[in-house]
């Protein structure tokens, strides 16, 4: 079915090899990009607001792009990374409804594919910083990708079809889509889809219904019952965390950034994103500017 097919491509940013330490400890970090994670030895801790997964050997694990996540290497850590990024041209991420860390056992197979990554792509590490207030500067995440640009197709191809092997694993897996989210209604998901789609336009809960053919006050309450959300708030939620993209990644003004994401003012966008972000756009834009 249409909705099962992959909307988005991925690209490499960032991979390299390190080995940890306690200084490795940093909490509340959105990335605007992937983050996977291949322990070979030491002991670490990721922990969101889904709750907390144990770094060990013998796994591998995903974060999101903008999932809000903590840091924290107990006293040795090493393992490979590799920062993937998305772009789908309807702005629908393939793991909308998944911000969280995602754990599955790792096989040979993946030890070897990020190695080859590495081989197929030198010097793709942050040689400058392991802090995320330094590396994801969007002049800084531009530079890697703009590497890309630099490859050859075939290396590129390569490259793209092992992160889809690798990614296509934590699609398999038990915590990717919860029960719930497995037995969710078709237009639910088809409205679901279509917000992610059409942010710049005017959603109101009387649109959405009559999309899949619903009285609104029904809707309402079968989008809340399978979302955990009423239209209206999960259609803002979306709309800030693609400003917040936009701000990390686009050369658009504030003004710019707010009537892509379908906010009818300046002022109502950033009371918006202040109230769901706890920053203002503007602030927001200087944390993730190069110093």
């Amino acid at each position: 079915m249409d909705k099962f097919k992959p909307k988005s491509t991925f690209s490499l940013l960032n991979i390299d090899h390190v080995q940890l330490d306690k200084n490795w400890n940093y909490r509340n970090v959105i990335s605007p990009f992937y983050r996977l994670y291949l322990v070979e030895d030491g002991l670490g801790k990721l922990s969101g607001l889904t709750g907390h997964q144990r770094m060990e050997k013998g796994y591998l694990y995903l974060i999101p792009s903008f999932t809000v996540c903590n840091y924290y290497c107990e006293e040795y850590l090493s393992m490979y990374y590799l920062h993937i990024i998305e772009e789908s041209p309807a702005g629908h991420s393939l793991f909308a409804s998944c911000r969280r860390v995602l754990k599955i056992p790792a096989t040979a197979a993946d030890d070897q594919y990020l190695r080859h990554i590495l081989h197929l792509n030198p010097n793709r590490g942050l040689r400058r910083s392991d802090d995320p207030k330094v590396y994801e500067k969007s002049a800084y995440i531009e530079s890697f990708r703009d590497l890309n640009n630099l490859s050859p197709l075939h290396v590129l191809l390569e490259t793209e079809g092992i992160i889809l092997q690798m990614l296509s694993r934590f699609l398999n897996s038990d915590d990717f889509q919860p029960e719930q989210e497995r037995n969710t209604p078709l237009k639910i998901l088809e409205v679901v889809n279509y917000i992610q789609s059409n942010l710049q336009l005017c959603l109101t809960v009387a649109h959405l219904a009559g999309r899949v053919n619903l009285h609104p006050d029904y809707f309402s309450r079968l989008f809340h019952e399978y979302t955990g959300e009423r239209p209206l708030p999960y259609v803002q939620g979306k709309r800030i965390e693609r400003a917040q993209f936009l701000l990390v990644t686009a050369d658009l003004s504030i003004a710019g950034i707010a009537a892509e994401t379908g906010f009818e003012s300046v002022s109502y966008f950033s009371r918006t994103f202040k109230k769901l972000s706890g920053q203002t756009p503007g602030e927001y834009k200087r944390h993730n500017m190069l110093i």
